[in-house]
């Protein structure tokens, strides 16, 4: 080996040996995208450098070196993804801030400046206030945006309903007012749609139906006023849209557009009328909840019951009259029952009790599943406690008789513990086929 050769190779073996690792590999030239280097910039600028913190994703964003590029560094640890490479350019298509609490405003970020991949945009669990900037629009790859428990508030861009790609949209746990953009019918690929604990009115979508692809929605917690839409989308699982205003009769459920509904949750509205049969033999339906409104009456299913796939039923703080409906009693597969604080009449069912009485002895009679929950407090309902009933133990099932006008209900049994039975006074008040 020459002299020059040996010098070269002492000199290159100092240089790697006061250099750190990490730094052996950094690029001269960016291989980001330029756009999408920008956006993470403006995105950084826009939260308050109070609320970065230590150990944060955002704390290890160092420009000093390419966002795309940071093997065996420490910097840019988290909170984006490159896994996209276009025109010899690494594009960003995930960024997914942890929930570490920083504030700011993301109106200041120039989404639509060539942010071209962008498939997923999550910023949830954060203090992030100010209005969704209507420029979200330009990301026209976008299929998942999550704006989940920040600060966020005034009306929904319209301009959200040309995001054709989107198929998660988390609006839920803001300040949202106003009404939904009717632009929203547009998202044909939309999954799913959180709007839950907001301030938003009006009417939901006019066209839910056409939501095709839209399997889960919840829009609770809010101010939303109306019916409740006649329309639902054929690949919907589960509906929840309780604690709003929504007023007027339950329209009847096409039990063949709607064949994958499993969670129906209309509760603490102002809903009247009947419930409708079709509900109780919905093909997929397992949980039914229309608790705390003004139903008056429940129609029951032409074949009794016997097809339904119910597990759970919530039917209570309502103004249901007449007898204790006995086709539930049929129903395979239920387990929780709660018909309480409504105005019920007439003596308790055995089939109740002995459902009861097979849940609490372990045991499955007949094909069904037991009753292990059996809530009848609040009512008028009259006469002894079946017998099935007086056998069990504390704890073996979750049954309350509290505040009826049955004859004999003392606290010796763990179903009449926590209010008393009613006066006679108001029993014969109320039916006067009460003795």
């Amino acid at each position: 080996m020459s002299p020059l050769s040996s010098s070269f190779s002492l000199f290159l073996f100092f240089v790697l040996a006061i250099t750190p690792f990490s730094q052996l590999f950094v690029p001269v030239d960016s291989r980001t995208h330029p756009g999408d280097v920008r956006v993470l910039e403006a995105l950084k600028a826009s939260i308050d450098p109070k609320s970065v913190h230590p150990g944060s994703c955002v704390s290890s964003w160092d420009f000093s070196v390419d966002p795309c590029d940071r093997i065996f560094s420490d910097r840019f640890t988290c909170g984006l993804l490159c896994d996209l490479a276009v025109s010899n350019y690494s594009r960003v298509t995930k960024i997914a801030l942890d929930s570490a609490g920083y504030s700011g405003n993301l109106s200041s970020v120039p989404w639509d400046d060539d942010v071209l991949y962008l498939e997923t945009l999550d910023v949830s669990y954060n203090s992030f206030a100010g209005s969704v900037p209507g420029s979200l629009a330009g990301l026209t790859s976008l299929r998942r945006l999550r704006l989940s428990r920040n600060s966020l508030s005034g009306q929904l861009p319209a301009s959200l309903g040309s995001l054709a790609a989107l198929e998660e949209l988390s609006l839920d746990g803001n300040n949202f007012d106003g009404g939904i953009p009717s632009s929203f019918n547009r998202l044909a690929s939309l999954k799913r749609l959180e709007l839950q604990g907001n301030n938003l009115s009006g009417d939901l979508l006019s066209d839910l139906g056409s939501l095709k692809s839209l399997f889960f929605l919840d829009a609770s917690d809010n101010q939303f006023s109306g019916g409740v839409p006649a329309a639902l989308p054929p690949s919907l699982v589960e509906l929840s849209l309780r604690n709003n205003r929504l007023r007027g009769d339950l329209p009847e459920i096409d039990r063949g557009a709607t064949k994958l509904l499993q969670v129906l949750d209309l509760s603490r509205n102002e809903l009247s009328g009947a419930v409708p049969s079709a509900l109780f033999e919905h093909p997929s339906l397992e949980q039914l909840t229309l608790s705390h409104n003004s139903f008056t009456s429940l129609h029951a299913p032409p074949l009794g019951g016997v097809n339904s796939r119910l597990v759970a039923v919530d039917l209570s703080y309502n103004n249901l009259r007449g007898l204790l409906p006995g086709f539930m009693a049929a129903m395979p597969t239920l387990s929780a029952l709660s018909l309480e604080h409504n105005l019920f009449t007439g003596m308790i069912p055995s089939q109740y009790a002995l459902r009861v009485r097979d849940a609490a002895l372990g045991r499955r009679g007949g094909g069904t599943t037991e009753i292990g929950r059996l809530l009848l407090g609040g009512n008028y309902l009259f006469g002894p406690i079946p017998g099935p009933l007086m056998g069990l133990r504390p704890g073996s099932a979750n049954v309350s008789l509290v505040d009826n006008c049955l004859y004999r209900c003392p606290n010796e049994f763990f179903f009449c513990q926590g209010g008393d039975q009613k006066s006679p006074a108001d029993c014969k008040s109320f039916s006067p086929i009460i003795p």
